[in-house]
């Protein structure tokens, strides 16, 4: 049986041509897939139903379920989405009451190696990279759930994209191609894999690079992130001017703020002598106690400081709003929940 989600057009004509039918067929499938979102074949309303019944015996659209689903009291929407072999990702949406922007924030592999050691993912450890059908069947599950359309895809979910970055290339050029979302519009996080941010400098797309930085020096970020010991700051510096030099694109520096780890006034300090011939922003992220361990959110009055200090800099800084705070939001807290329960 084939799954229709993920195909392109050539690849659903394909089928139309195995049944006898013509490409215009093929072309009104692929829009009730990536425009209308469609559960189901009976909903391809424009198809015969003779048609319909045929493409029944040899596909379906789709064969993620949704196992879990969170709705939280600011519109935030988190998904445990189930694949055939069992296993499981989250993926959230969420909405902001003054945008028109509806954001998906989509994994990119089950487990993650990286294992930051304020994330809930990491402590699976890598289990496999999805395919990049599975990666856009997490944005197609949105849309057929909700019946509202994603216009901004942020890779910051489960896993490191940029460990699985043939696969997430493709399902971004099948987020631009088929669901018409622009490529200014597409985010890929990062924890700092070097080569691979040469990779996407040399690659020169539209698409924004964010970097989970986390850390004003080399000491702090080896305890926050193993991931330093193999890429450490000094090289990483040297892969982010690159990319701004080759691309003239800004970079988004992603920075979680810990009480009395790296909120201070000289970690600020720090972290602007580091970024001060970066082209970037920086999204500031108050940690939210979710794991255990000793972190703890610093105080509004802290936060504000790290704000002011770094905005000194010449650099635009914003503080992340709070998104799911009743539901559990942050990245493996659903799926640890589900596998402890």
């Amino acid at each position: 049986m084939k799954v229709l989600s993920g195909l392109n057009l050539k690849e659903i004509e394909q089928i139309t041509d195995e049944l006898g039918a013509t490409k215009f067929r093929a072309r009104q499938i692929h829009n009730w897939i990536y425009l209308k979102s469609v559960k189901e074949i009976d909903e391809m309303t424009d198809l015969s139903l003779k048609f319909r019944e045929e493409l029944k015996k040899v596909a379906v659209v789709t064969d993620i379920k949704i196992k879990v689903k969170q709705v939280s009291s600011d519109g935030t929407i988190k998904y445990l989405l189930e694949f055939p072999d069992g296993e499981c990702v989250e993926t959230v949406l969420m909405r902001f009451d003054n945008r028109a922007n509806l954001t998906a924030c989509v994994s990119s592999q089950v487990g993650c190696a990286v294992n930051c050691s304020f994330c809930a993912t990491g402590k699976r450890g890598f289990i496999r990279n999805l395919t990049y059908k599975e990666i856009i069947e997490q944005v197609l599950t949105i849309q057929r759930d909700t019946g509202l359309k994603v216009t901004n895809v942020v890779f910051m979910g489960q896993g490191e994209p940029l460990l699985n970055l043939d696969n997430v290339l493709k399902a971004m050029e099948i987020f631009n191609e088929n669901f018409q979302i622009g490529a200014r519009r597409l985010t890929v996080s990062t924890s700092g894999i070097i080569p691979q941010i040469r990779k996407l400098a040399d690659l020169d797309m539209q698409s924004t690079l964010a970097l989970s930085l986390h850390a004003p020096n080399h000491d702090i970020r080896l305890k926050l992130m193993p991931i330093e010991a193999k890429y450490n700051m000094e090289d990483l510096h040297k892969a982010l001017k690159y990319y701004v030099d080759k691309t003239g694109r800004r970079i988004t520096i992603e920075y979680l703020l810990i009480k009395d780890l790296n909120d201070t006034i000289d970690s600020a300090k720090q972290l602007a002598h580091y970024l001060k011939d970066i082209k970037c922003n920086i999204n500031l992220i108050p940690y939210n106690p979710t794991e255990k361990n000793d972190y703890k959110r610093p105080s509004n009055n802290a936060i504000m400081k790290f704000k002011s200090l770094m905005e000194q800099s010449g650099k635009k800084v914003t503080v992340r709003l709070e998104r799911g705070a009743d539901i559990d939001a942050a990245c493996g807290q659903l799926r640890g929940k589900v596998d402890a329960s």
